[in-house]
């Protein structure tokens, strides 16, 4: 069966000021997602599903899901502040939804096959989406409990227009994931890069140590582990006084590799990570893509 490509498509780009989602830097107005989607189907994806929010749906199925109609199958699911499990709701004044898990439990009923997550803002390369294609692709039917996350090289990973967040991970010696922490600011400092840890001190990090950039392989289990986990999440008072509480992936890996329900397998790559995270990232972004078109790496024109 071939493997879904899922896309988190719910969120704003609060820093770079717009819809990023949409923004044209291709040749041929090319968005970043479109990138993803090319590579995905070259590494064997057979379907594509995007979350995103319902008052956006009329403008993404015009603008998006027509240019892909007659080259790959699409489907859609909504995030929303008030998608809850029976007998929760939303605490007064929370306005955000509920985080990137909260984003991919939304897709468990139009997902029946192994699937890889990803942000759709973000470039992630060819060789990632081979990597974890292959992964998905090969796994027994009715395979359950073991995931893969795609390691990028955090020095692949950075921006030159400021820190960026990045989830630090550490592995055992079958490349399981041990632990994934949210780093907030990471950055090249001095020639060497450096993260800011919980006392605000700045600390070396190796080049090459694998960082998460939300790019996940799980199987269709995952979304019962995520709407059992996810009504421990909304129980903890901490969780609804906090307005701004998310339930993150990371913090549903942690907790099934912790308890030893799950493995997940970190999966190296010498893909080189770009994307739009400050606005003054998107002529240099622009620059790249055009790079990988002269390469013929892409088509001129992708759909």
């Amino acid at each position: 069966m071939k493997p879904t490509l899922f896309l988190l498509a719910a969120g704003m780009g609060s820093r770079y000021g717009g819809l990023k989602q949409l923004d044209g830097l291709g040749p041929n107005g090319e968005t970043i997602m479109d990138y993803s989607i090319y590579d995905a189907i070259q590494a064997g994806f057979g379907k594509i599903v995007w979350v995103i929010r319902k008052d956006f749906e009329e403008q993404f199925r015009t603008q998006i899901l027509a240019k892909y109609e007659g080259h790959v199958p699409c489907e859609l699911c909504f995030q929303a502040l008030d998608a809850l499990p029976e007998g929760f709701k939303a605490p007064e004044g929370r306005v955000k939804p509920w985080g990137t898990n909260h984003a991919v439990l939304m897709g468990k009923d139009v997902i029946k096959e192994p699937f890889c997550v990803i942000n759709c803002d973000d470039f992630y390369g060819r060789d990632a989406f081979m990597q974890i294609g292959k992964y998905l692709s090969e796994l027994p039917e009715r395979t359950k409990n073991k995931y893969a996350m795609v390691g990028f090289r955090v020095c692949n990973t950075l921006s030159e227009n400021g820190s960026v967040a990045r989830g630090v991970c550490a592995y055992n010696d079958k490349r399981h994931l041990t632990d994934v922490v949210e780093r907030t600011e990471i950055l090249r400092m001095d020639g060497v890069i450096k993260y800011k840890d919980e006392q605000g001190e700045w600390q070396a990090l190796e080049e090459n140590a694998p960082v998460s950039m939300n790019m996940w392989g799980f199987t269709p289990d995952y979304f019962e582990y995520s709407e059992a986990y996810f009504k421990e999440f909304l129980s903890d008072p901490k969780n609804m006084e906090n307005l701004k509480a998310e339930f993150f992936i990371p913090l549903m890996v942690n907790k099934l590799i912790n308890d030893g329900t799950a493995t997940c397998e970190v999966l190296d790559t010498t893909s080189v990570w770009f994307g739009v995270t400050y606005a003054a990232d998107r002529d240099a972004t622009v620059a790249r893509i055009q790079k990988l078109v002269d390469e013929g790496v892409y088509p001129n024109k992708l759909f």
